[in-house]
Order: structure tokens, then C-alpha cells, then sequence
């Protein structure tokens, strides 16, 4: 009589397992790696971008580079990130425009909510369309300037009028899935990821306040439900309303935007654009210089989306500031 002998198969069994749990193990510490060098990465972006902001100023020369026609109607662009050589742009479309409310109804609502639909395009660095992920419900329709932490889209969607309502969506950008994170009770016209302490931060209609949201280890945020006037700060800066801001390492914020002007009522309008670096932790700038950049139309540059990268020898911003019909502006500048 012979018997099997069951326990060499129990010993292979248990170093093949062994050895896949090796392997399993391996590549996690090797995306650890990864993911750590490439955070490393992109902090060293954001802060070069930051530094050389600070050198520029109203003498600075812009140089054009490229201009990249956008080959589908974008609407009204608000904000931009690029991830690699693929950009996304943040964009409300308007169906039915907001109505003026004469006089405005108490709680600061002065006009009509009107009708849109949010979206958040995925371009190609040709301008073709990759992508649209529509954004929003009902009467919150507006998109505002977005920001990318390295994983993640962070975007906005308001009411388009002041003193309203806002979702915040975190967007994947590869799979282009959004996963709300938080409401709140006012106009949210762009945001950032503070990633050095893991806030957001936000800024109202027309930047006239700021928020800040921070984030449990759960990726919620700790105070979203307070009421805003708890919450607030109010921006000491009027040089320009910000369209677009984008974190800038170390508790910064660059944004970008326009101010309109007028020598008088029914005189022409002229519009400046400009930059702003601002310290997070008490939301005073640390820099404003003016960008002397126009369309060919009269549109200032920083008029809507901007992203804005380091060269080797200074920066490169990509600018959109034309609606429906846009072409992406590309141009350099020396600050070193």
C-alpha cells in the first residue's frame, strides 16, 4: 500500500505563494517610489513657478511661441490645467442668460439664476476634443478656475450669479469620472489644493473672499456645513477680479484675471490683465504684476483659463481668453 505524499505539494503551494506575495509587495514599494518622486516632481514645478513670478515685471518681454486653434465650440472658459501634453479646460455653457432681479431680493440675489450646463473638456495638444464631462445640477451650471494636485482635478460649479451656491467635484483625469466633495452656500469661482497642509482653498464671485476648507484623512472636508460669514476673509487686494488660480507650493496661490475699466459710464471699456502670487495664510499678495498681453480683438490675455509652467529660462503660460471660438496662446518670458 502507498500513500501520497501530500506535504511537498503543501511546501510548493506555500513558496509559490510566497513569491507572489514577494512580487505584490515589490510593486507597491516600487509605486510608492514612483508616486513619491513624482509628488517630489511636481512640488519643485509649482515652487520654480512661483520664484520666477516673483522676478516679473511691467517691463517684462512676452514672447508668442504657438497659437493652437480649439477645434470644437468651448463656450466660456474659466479655468485650465495641462497634464502632460493633454489640456483641460473648464467651461460654462449658457443657454439662458441670468436676468437682472430690479431691486435685488433680500439675501443679495441680483438676478436670475438662468439656464447652462457645466463642462470640463479633455483637449488634445492639437485643440481636437478628447472629452466632455458635464458638471453640475439644476441651477448650478458655472465651473470656475480649477486646479491639479497631481492626482486629482479639482472644479468648482456655481450659480451663475454672486452670493448663491457651489459644488466642488474631484475629477480623475484620466477616466474623467467626478465624485462630488462638498456644497456650499456661496459663489465659488475657483479653488486650489493647499497639498502642504491638505486644504482647499476658494475665492468668491469677483474674488472678493476668501475660504478655507481642510481635508480629513477620510478626503472630506472638517467645516464645509459652517455658515460662510464663519469662514470668510475678505480679499485686501482690488487690482484684479481672479479667473483661474492654481496652488504654488509652500502656502501660495497664482492667480490670474482681469480688472475693467472706464473713464466713464458710457465710455469705452478697457480691460488689464494681470498675475497675483498670494500667501494663503493671511491672503495678502506677495506679488501683482500686470500682463500687457491683447488678442488681436482687444481681449485681454488673462481674461479666462491660464496655466502657466517653467522653462529653462523662465515661463511658459498657455493662455485662452476667447469664448466660444478660442485658440490656446502660447508664450514665453525670461525670468530667472
Amino acid at each position: 500500500m502507498s500513500v501520497t505524499p501530500h506535504a511537498p505539494v503543501r511546501r510548493d503551494v506555500q513558496m509559490r505563494g510566497d513569491q507572489q506575495m514577494h512580487i505584490r509587495m515589490t510593486a507597491l514599494s516600487m509605486l510608492t517610489v514612483v508616486s513619491a518622486i513624482v509628488s517630489a516632481q511636481a512640488v519643485r514645478v509649482v515652487d520654480e513657478v512661483a520664484e520666477r513670478v516673483m522676478t516679473l515685471t511691467r517691463a517684462s518681454s512676452w514672447q508668442r511661441t504657438a497659437a493652437i486653434p480649439v477645434k470644437f465650440k468651448t463656450h466660456h472658459p474659466q479655468g485650465m490645467v495641462k497634464i502632460g501634453e493633454t489640456f483641460f479646460v473648464s467651461s460654462v455653457e449658457i443657454r439662458v442668460r441670468p436676468r437682472p432681479i430690479i431691486p435685488p431680493l433680500p439675501g443679495g440675489y441680483d438676478r436670475d439664476p438662468g439656464e447652462g450646463v457645466g463642462h470640463l473638456f479633455k483637449i488634445d495638444k492639437d485643440g481636437n476634443l478628447i472629452a466632455d464631462l458635464t458638471l453640475g445640477e439644476g441651477a448650478v451650471y458655472h465651473p470656475g478656475g480649477i486646479d491639479y494636485d497631481g492626482a486629482s482635478i479639482w472644479v468648482p460649479v456655481a450659480e451663475y450669479r454672486p452670493n448663491s451656491r457651489a459644488i466642488v467635484y474631484r475629477v480623475d483625469p484620466t477616466s474623467m469620472k467626478a465624485v462630488e466633495v462638498f456644497r456650499f452656500a456661496d459663489h465659488i469661482g475657483a479653488i486650489v489644493h493647499d497639498t502642504d497642509d491638505d486644504a482647499l482653498y476658494g475665492v468668491s464671485w469677483g474674488s472678493r473672499r476668501f475660504y478655507r476648507w481642510p481635508l480629513g484623512a477620510d478626503g472630506k472636508t472638517t467645516n464645509a456645513e459652517a455658515a460662510p460669514d464663519r469662514l470668510r476673509t475678505l480679499n485686501p487686494s482690488h487690482y484684479v477680479d481672479y479667473q483661474d488660480c492654481k496652488y504654488a507650493g509652500r502656502h501660495r496661490m497664482l492667480c490670474t484675471g482681469v480688472t475693467e475699466l472706464r473713464q466713464a459710464p458710457d465710455a469705452p471699456l478697457f480691460r488689464l490683465g494681470g498675475m497675483e502670487l498670494i500667501d494663503l495664510k493671511d491672503g495678502r499678495p506677495l506679488h501683482q504684476v500686470p500682463v500687457l498681453l491683447w488678442t488681436p480683438s482687444g481681449m485681454d490675455m488673462t481674461h479666462n483659463p491660464v496655466w502657466t509652467e517653467p522653462t529653462a529660462t523662465g515661463l511658459r503660460a498657455y493662455f485662452m481668453p476667447e469664448d466660444d471660438a478660442s485658440t490656446i496662446y502660447v508664450y514665453d518670458v525670461d525670468a530667472r
